[in-house]
């Protein structure tokens, strides 16, 4: 109960009310983000040994993207290591500040890197059903690999004047004291984030979706009425051989966006708020800033669940421990 109470007194606890429950608030803070934390490292790395143990994964150029998804969101999860071991031990007090600021610039990095990743998805399955034929010779391995570099050049770049006084980067809920009482939003360094990176990836995101369900629901219009013309099984064989596998993948890959953005809203909501000084609660802070961080975990929920290759490759990965125990 005295370390528990060290804990109170030193850490911020963001969903504190009062003194008199400052210690529970404290304790279920630290329960839900030690399970996070558990559950995004674990999640992650089942997703990458599936991919390594499912060559099938590989058919699809999605896959360099998702597996670097995978990457960042396992680090996102290694980072959560540090308000978990802060929370867990007494704390020093040494380097607070650089510590906020470290831990906040990585977590917004990783999750940059994750929805921009995003946003390329959407361009590549745009790009294979709106243009199949050329698809190969216009999205190469080398391409995909530039890329990607290009996608963690840009998060690292544009978070980077965090470190000269321009506001946070994003990061809220805070753990450390330093960081809920010190390190003040700023409302043109928010206006600059959401410019280069919230809104330019929801609309590369909402304008290529768009356009893949429009193409998918005309070409099963045109399928449709084949049928009823021509009722013959070659009508259906060259139907199936079409856009369904592409159209499948782009659910799968629509609902992971989704999910996304549901979990990310309400914290970019409270992020842009707060930066305008309209809205301040710790309670809000905390929520909304561990539900987006959460989505790390989801990711690999929701593959799992709709990709009937990955549970096919997770399923050999048990087959494969559980032979060799």
């Amino acid at each position: 109960s005295s370390s528990v109470m060290n804990i109170s007194e030193h850490l911020s606890c963001p969903l504190g009310f009062g003194h008199y429950n400052a210690v529970d608030v404290c304790i279920l803070e630290t329960v839900v983000i030690v399970l996070l934390t558990f559950l995004i490292i674990a999640g992650n790395l089942t997703v990458i040994f599936v991919f390594h143990c499912a060559p099938l994964l590989h058919h699809y150029t999605t896959s360099y993207f998702i597996q670097t998804m995978a990457y960042a969101d396992l680090f996102v999860g290694v980072s959560c290591l540090v308000p978990t071991l802060s929370l867990l031990h007494y704390p020093t007090g040494v380097h607070e500040s650089l510590t906020c600021q470290v831990f906040g610039y990585i977590i917004s990095v990783l999750k940059s890197v994750s929805m921009a990743c995003l946003a390329c998805i959407s361009v590549d399955r745009y790009l294979a059903i709106t243009k199949p034929l050329s698809y190969n010779q216009l999205v190469t391995p080398c391409r995909l690999r530039i890329c990607i570099s290009l996608i963690w050049i840009y998060s690292c770049l544009i978070f980077l004047p965090s470190f000269f006084g321009w506001g946070k980067p994003g990061y809220h809920g805070d753990i450390f004291e330093w960081c809920a009482t010190s390190w003040l939003t700023n409302a043109y360094f928010t206006g600059f984030i959401v410019c280069l990176l919230y809104a330019p990836a929801a609309f590369v995101i909402c304008f290529t979706y768009f356009h893949i369900f429009k193409i998918c629901r005309q070409h099963t219009k045109e399928i449709n009425d084949r049928r009823a013309r021509f009722p013959s099984h070659e009508v259906d064989a060259a139907g199936d051989a079409g856009h369904g596998p592409d159209r499948r993948y782009a659910m799968v890959l629509f609902r992971i966006t989704s999910v996304f953005y549901v979990l990310w809203l309400p914290y970019i909501i409270y992020f842009l708020l707060e930066s305008s000084r309209v809205l301040d609660n710790p309670a809000l802070s905390f929520l909304t800033t561990w539900l987006a961080i959460s989505n790390s975990f989801c990711n690999c929920v929701i593959y799992s669940l709709s990709n009937s290759v990955f549970r096919l490759g997770l399923r050999r990965l048990s087959e494969t421990i559980c032979s060799s125990c």
